[in-house]
């Protein structure tokens, strides 16, 4: 018969180290992968941003605009409607393609104006992907919006 090995006050301090050491190095890999694949600030100063965002917001929904976005078939298309349902021509447009989580795919999609929409033909990996476009009427006023678009794989 073997002798009962004890519990010692060594044991338990193997089990507590070893326990808040797997915890901390967890947490220090999830806070080091959040910070790394944050893509940064939208504003550098949230409180000079939004003196004027109300005048900013009423002028873009004066513009009555109607924009959604599709991928098909390796094209991109932006879609901008007036209050009407006609295309909008835009005096300038200026978009990023990317993801939420991370800048590492953005990138520029160069889009042209067929007369219906705005094409741009490009490949994209599945899942969301998120169009941030900046553009001018061609009165001048400026028009901001994000589109979601989802991409099947």
């Amino acid at each position: 018969m073997k002798p009962e090995r004890e519990f010692t006050g060594r044991h338990a301090l193997a089990i507590f180290v070893g326990a808040f050491t797997i915890i901390i190095g967890v947490n220090l890999a999830l806070a080091w992968n959040a910070v790394s694949t944050f893509p940064g600030l939208e504003v550098k100063n949230s409180y000079v941003a939004s003196q004027n965002f109300d005048a900013r917001r009423e002028a873009q929904e004066a513009l009555g605009w109607d924009v959604s976005a599709a991928f098909e078939d390796e094209t991109l298309v932006l879609s901008v409607r007036d209050a009407e349902g006609r295309p909008v021509q835009l005096g300038q447009l200026e978009t990023t393609m990317g993801r939420a989580t991370h800048v590492r795919d953005d990138f520029t999609p160069e889009f042209s104006f067929d007369g219906r929409d705005y094409v741009a033909r490009t490949s994209l990996a599945s899942g969301v992907w998120n169009l941030r476009m900046r553009a001018q009427a061609l009165d001048g006023t400026p028009f901001e919006q994000r589109i979601e678009i989802y991409v099947r794989g």
